[in-house]
């Protein structure tokens, strides 16, 4: 599984990259602060929304502190997906939030 860095994932985004973040968490810890563009799948719901996602895009996925976002990442690279957790989670993240 490919993993992320909270640091690395907002260096690319200060740098002006583009980047498509999954946010795995239920909608109401979503409402206290998300990654600035990051669109929101609960877990529960990935299997049922997967066929909205683009295989040839690169996904960034992530959670509270990286574990849900961890079996997200697997169940979608399982499925052909290219995607990448982002360890640690907003819990480590120190960046701006929506």
């Amino acid at each position: 599984m490919k993993e992320i860095t909270p640091a690395e994932v907002e260096k690319l985004l200060d740098e002006g990259k583009s980047l498509n973040i999954i946010d795995v968490r239920e909608t109401e810890e979503v409402e206290e602060g998300k990654i600035p563009g990051a669109i929101n799948i609960p877990l529960g719901l990935v299997e049922y929304c997967k066929q909205d996602l683009d295989k040839s895009k690169e996904y960034i996925i992530v959670c509270l502190s990286g574990g849900r976002s961890g079996r997200a990442t697997e169940y979608l690279q399982s499925q052909g997906y290219n995607v990448t957790n982002m360890t640690g989670g907003m819990v480590a993240w120190e960046g701006k939030t929506e």
